[in-house]
């Protein structure tokens, strides 16, 4: 896919929606790993929100392609479910028993600097630019300073350093697979979003089912908190994901991923009176003006187009 990135509000929209989601993920995920394996918790996730997509995707006529794909798309496409839901959603599971919900946050935001090379190199009309770069070293920045050092404190678990790599090598994923998508040719969003997550339940049960046996038998609360996880975050997102990496580009859609450690904070002020420090205030600043500088020249065509 060779044309420019078309970002309109209904992109700023949905990327808002997924940051809120997103940021949403890590606290239900903590619950459930309160009641089942991690790996375990990864498969049932991807499967459910597969079995979910899959009555959507038929009900659309349950095509994909216009015409049969060349054998490398095909291969794109087994590259894509495993770098964009398998494998980060296992590694995240994982890695969130050792490390602290801060550092966890500070790897999600630094899809955004991951991508921003790749789509440099991989997508037209992805461009490093001087603003864009300045832009998102500011907005990284703005993450740190949110997650300040509580980021890189020590969690005492003896696979701590396992852990944090876990993490990063997720949001490498992430990335990777953005740029992947962006790649593919003309395809149906929902037909994309329902393979991904079918290729991913076949990937995420094997490997399940070989470091941790038999699946085990969740109480009624781990079962309602998978139930939300796989239609919320995973088959409702994915859907949101695959519509901006393929209208607005990877570079816009990494932008979600500042908004990760935003929206974590904020839930833990409101939902369990966490004190509302003023390096969030500053944070949150240098956040929206790092956005603000990457995305100026998308957003001065959106106020253009308004205007007009």
């Amino acid at each position: 896919m060779t044309d420019s990135p078309n970002i309109t509000w209904v992109s700023w929209l949905m990327v808002a929606t997924l940051g809120l989601t997103w940021g949403a993920t890590f606290l239900v995920t903590e619950v459930a790993l309160e009641g089942i394996t991690p790996f375990w918790l990864a498969a049932f996730r991807v499967a459910f929100a597969a079995l979910l997509m899959v009555p959507v995707w038929q009900m659309r006529g349950g095509t994909l392609f216009a015409s049969p794909p060349p054998s490398s798309t095909r291969l794109t496409l087994l590259a894509i479910g495993g770098f964009s839901t398998a494998i980060p959603f296992m590694l995240l599971a994982w890695g969130q028993q050792y490390v602290t919900g801060g550092f966890a946050g500070v790897s999600m935001a630094s899809v955004a600097l991951i991508v921003l090379p790749l789509a440099h190199v991989f997508i037209p009309g992805e461009r490093l630019t001087w603003r864009r770069s300045a832009g998102f070293a500011i907005g990284f920045v703005g993450v740190c300073v949110l997650i300040g050092a509580q980021a890189f404190e020590s969690s005492g678990a003896t696979l701590e350093t396992a852990g944090r790599v876990a993490c990063v090598s997720a949001a490498c994923c992430y990335g990777i697979s953005s740029v992947l998508m962006r790649r593919l040719p003309a395809i149906d969003p929902i037909g994309l979003s329902t393979i991904i997550l079918i290729i991913a339940a076949l990937i995420t049960v094997p490997l399940a089912l070989i470091n941790e046996g038999p699946p085990p038998l969740p109480d009624a609360k781990t079962l309602l908190v998978i139930g939300f996880l796989g239609l919320i975050p995973t088959a409702a997102a994915n859907m949101l994901r695959v519509l901006v990496i393929r209208s607005a580009g990877p570079v816009f859609m990494s932008l979600t991923n500042y908004q990760v450690p935003v929206w974590s904070v904020l839930m833990g002020v409101w939902l369990l009176g966490e004190p509302l420090p003023a390096s969030l205030l500053l944070a949150l600043a240098l956040i929206l003006i790092g956005v603000g500088l990457s995305q100026f020249g998308a957003l001065r065509r959106l106020f253009a187009r308004t205007a007009a």
